[in-house]
């Protein structure tokens, strides 16, 4: 097949997946495609699409490849929909924050940052999938020990994590630590996919007995 045959079998695999596609899953999709020739097809694509003013954009976000509108469409998008993008409170911004940059960590830390109970909003934040529950600290207690997930990456339109803004209201936080962290059963911690939703949501359970549910 020649390159234009490739760019359009890409753009349909990008077109019908529900979240990025990463580059690993094309070329094992494409099957004789080298990794090197669909990184310079995927190129090329965002390439044409940039040259030619289209209405959507090709980006890599959340470690995979997707079609997004371009911002200078939202007022028209807007109308369309008729709804008004969902909103996060202070206290939800503010938790997720400190897990974004201060991550691997857990619930105790996150209080001692903002100075108030904070389950409810971990538990709110966890049912959005914006971060994930990814082992136990090795002290007393066991606590759950927090990181975001790839959702927040596509939310947010980040790459990987290198992509977070410096934000220096947020160096006081001080260095993270992942000493003494346990993985979850049948899972390394901070790995994304290997945990079923099922066992997700049974941790999430036991985060909500420890706390009255906030809401974003």
């Amino acid at each position: 097949m020649e390159d234009v045959q490739w760019k359009a079998v890409i753009e349909s695999l990008i077109f019908v997946s529900e979240s990025p596609l990463s580059l690993e899953r094309i070329k094992e999709v494409l099957g004789e495609v080298s990794k090197k020739d669909v990184q310079r097809l995927l190129s090329e694509l965002k390439a044409d699409y940039e040259a030619s003013q289209r209405g959507f954009t090709l980006e890599e976000v959340a470690e995979g490849f997707q079609f997004r509108t371009r911002p200078a469409h939202a007022e028209w998008i807007k109308r369309l929909k008729k709804t008004k993008p969902p909103g996060m409170s202070q206290p939800a911004l503010e938790t997720l924050a400190i897990v974004a940059y201060r991550q691997p960590v857990v619930r105790m830390d996150i209080e001692k940052v903002r100075g108030v109970d904070s389950g409810g909003v971990l538990h709110t934040l966890l049912e959005k999938k914006l971060i994930k529950i990814i082992g136990k600290k090795d002290v007393p207690g066991k606590p759950l020990v927090y990181g975001t997930s790839r959702k927040f990456l596509e939310v947010f339109g980040l790459k990987d994590l290198s992509e977070l803004p410096t934000l220096k209201d947020l160096e006081g936080l001080g260095p993270p630590s992942a000493e003494g962290i346990l993985p979850l059963e049948e899972e390394k911690a901070g790995e994304e996919g290997t945990k079923s939703e099922e066992d997700q949501e049974a941790l999430i359970d036991e985060l909500s007995s420890e706390a009255p549910k906030d809401t974003l």
